[in-house]
């Protein structure tokens, strides 16, 4: 967002980077207040604060900042900084969607396909994940695939969602990587499988490495031995 001008200043360290942000955000900057928010949201380098995090974000966005926008909506998703608003979340996602922000169509398709703040649309939820996938949504590409696998929307299509999942796992999403190494499994290709399923196993979140260990357990020791024993490196 705003890494050119803390590059080219020279500017190092998470607290030296917000106090930038700080300055530049007063001074009028759109894309410091947008970081701003994020860096307060995270507490990178600046006490943590959502209540002012989404008052930045809010500044921003007025101001016509996509992200800062769908930033709004996660706020009123998850109550950060405010009251949980599904209805008001779906609305900031579906303006950052419209207006052609990749996580504003991911996540407002989140909201369609699961009846969060609008009522449940799996046709229109697919639309949405298309269009962000068709932008290299890593994310949306895995969800475009599960929708074929399952038939969510339309017939199955096993070809079509191996095809999506492969793109998702090559894109860098570690839930496609799991989606992917499944289909491999499937198809009988067990050791390019674990391969897949060690790169899932840098980047996932200690839950999914729970749900990845529990998925491999039953699978053959020869293969998947070694993904048990890096997930087991993560979480100790």
């Amino acid at each position: 967002m705003l890494a050119d001008p803390v590059l080219r200043l020279g500017v190092q360290g998470p607290a030296a980077v917000a106090r930038l942000l700080v300055d530049q955000a007063a001074a009028g900057s759109v894309e410091a207040q947008a970081r701003l928010g994020q860096a307060l949201l995270d507490g990178h380098g600046i006490a943590r604060d959502e209540v002012l995090a989404l008052r930045w974000f809010r500044i921003a966005a007025a101001r016509g900042h996509l992200a800062a926008l769908n930033m709004v909506g996660r706020c009123l998703e998850l109550g950060w900084g405010c009251p949980a608003d599904g209805a008001a979340a779906a609305d900031h996602y579906r303006t950052a969607a419209e207006r052609g922000l990749d996580w504003g169509q991911y996540n407002y398709a989140n909201m369609l396909s699961q009846g969060r703040g609008v009522p449940r649309d799996m046709a229109q939820a697919l639309a949405w994940y298309q269009r962000a996938a068709d932008t290299g949504h890593a994310k949306a590409m895995n969800l475009v695939g599960r929708f074929h696998e399952e038939g969510w929307v339309g017939a199955v299509d096993a070809d079509l969602a191996f095809s999506w999942f492969q793109r998702s796992a090559l894109a860098g999403d570690f839930r496609g990587q799991c989606s992917y190494a499944a289909m491999l499994v499937r198809r009988g290709n067990c050791a390019e499988a674990a391969q897949w399923l060690m790169r899932a196993t840098r980047t996932a979140t200690p839950a999914f490495l729970h749900t990845i260990r529990d998925a491999v357990s039953a699978l053959p020791p020869m293969f998947f031995t070694p993904v048990i024993e890096a997930i087991d490196r993560r979480l100790a």
